[in-house]
């Protein structure tokens, strides 16, 4: 159900956090409505444990603070220092820094937003830009007719090195899951059943069973989607994972239905798409925003900038560096077009993005159940 008070939110995010809210959505008559009604997904190979990223750059003789910008790209990552030192590794000496969960994600490009952007695929300068829904496809035609952004037909070479980039990682990763599997370390998420089963599957599971089925097994993508549904805010996220702080009431299950690790059905990720590189999508295009200043052409920006400014939604969710911690992603959900333009940029640490729509959950699931009463 919808309410006169109900925000409308854009949310952008990397796979795993386009999978929560694509399942955030299509389960209302258990989770509540979802404010999320607009999804830009970014490009993402892996992310990084902030607290291991900094100690493997320490070892390097670098601090956190003293780093302007972080890239991963050509088979190495970067980084760009304040004093205009860079940076560069072989991606492969930076692995010990990723997360366990990023090696089971079979989704480079984002496949369940309304618009994907990354960098791969088009001129320094410019983003590539996937569109997968009419909503989108509307979104950027006019964003582009308002002058937010300028789009160009994308070489076919970018096509062929996205598409070879997004089928290594569906390989690789693919490989993983079985390894996993193989040792009964469980991989939930890609198991085939439909809505119906589904929801007979996780009836009875709860915090606990979370634990064990995607914590423990370090499958957890950070994304605050379980503390978000949450109805008794007996969910914290310490020490890097949800922590329960209570006792879970018979029957719940919203924490482990929101997962985006725990099963997908065929209705919220078809299984088909196991097989395309890049998903489905109705375009694809080379794109940059001359008026924003941003990582990339400034396109995610630029796509914000239009959807408040058109009043197409309320408010955004993006990513944003604590003041007191250096590059410590931190979620922010905003109105204000400074603060979209001074959250621009990838931060490469997992962040619990859905923490921030924690009081709209609370409203809308307050509104279901006076109007169920």
């Amino acid at each position: 159900m919808t309410t006169e008070d109900q925000k409308s939110i854009a949310l952008v995010g990397t796979p795993c956090h386009i999978i929560a809210a694509a399942k955030m959505g299509h389960y209302p008559q258990i989770l509540g409505e979802s404010p999320v009604n607009f999804t830009l997904g970014l490009f993402c190979m892996e992310n990084f444990s902030h607290l291991y990223l900094k100690e493997f750059l320490s070892q390097n003789n670098i601090e956190m603070n003293d780093v302007k910008e972080f890239r991963v790209e050509k088979g190495h990552f970067w980084a760009y220092l304040e004093d205009g030192e860079v940076f560069k590794t072989p991606l492969s000496k930076a692995k010990s820094c990723m997360r366990k969960n990023c090696q089971v994600c079979m989704d480079y490009t984002s496949e369940l937003a309304d618009i994907s952007v990354g960098s791969v695929g088009s001129a320094p300068g410019w983003s590539t830009v996937i569109v997968r829904t009419e909503k989108g496809l509307k979104t950027l035609l006019k964003a582009e007719n308002e002058g937010f952004i300028e789009t160009r037909d994308i070489e076919q070479s970018g096509i062929i090195l996205l598409d070879k980039l997004a089928r290594k990682k569906k390989t690789e990763n693919k490989a993983e899951i079985r390894k996993r599997e193989n040792v009964a370390r469980p991989v939930l998420y890609r198991r085939y059943m439909d809505d119906s089963e589904f929801i007979d599957e996780v009836s009875s599971c709860q915090f606990e069973d979370l634990k064990a089925d995607v914590i423990d097994v370090g499958s957890c993508v950070l994304c605050g989607a379980c503390f978000c549904v949450c109805p008794e805010n007996i969910l914290a996220i310490e020490d890097r994972k949800p922590q329960l702080k209570g006792t879970c009431p018979p029957d719940c299950n919203l924490c482990y239905v929101a997962c985006p690790r725990t099963y997908l059905s065929q209705e919220v990720v078809n299984r088909d798409l196991d097989h395309k590189s890049m998903g489905d999508y109705l375009k694809i295009v080379s794109a940059r925003a001359s008026s924003v200043e941003g990582q990339d052409g400034g396109v995610v920006t630029a796509l914000l900038d239009y959807l408040l400014d058109e009043k197409m939604v309320d408010q955004v969710v993006v990513v944003d560096k604590m003041d007191d911690n250096p590059w410590k992603p931190e979620a922010i959900l905003t109105s204000s077009l400074d603060d979209v333009e001074k959250a621009a940029g990838t931060k490469y640490s997992a962040c619990p993005v859905f923490k921030v729509l924690k009081e709209d959950y609370k409203k809308n699931d307050q509104n279901d159940s006076k109007e169920v009463s």
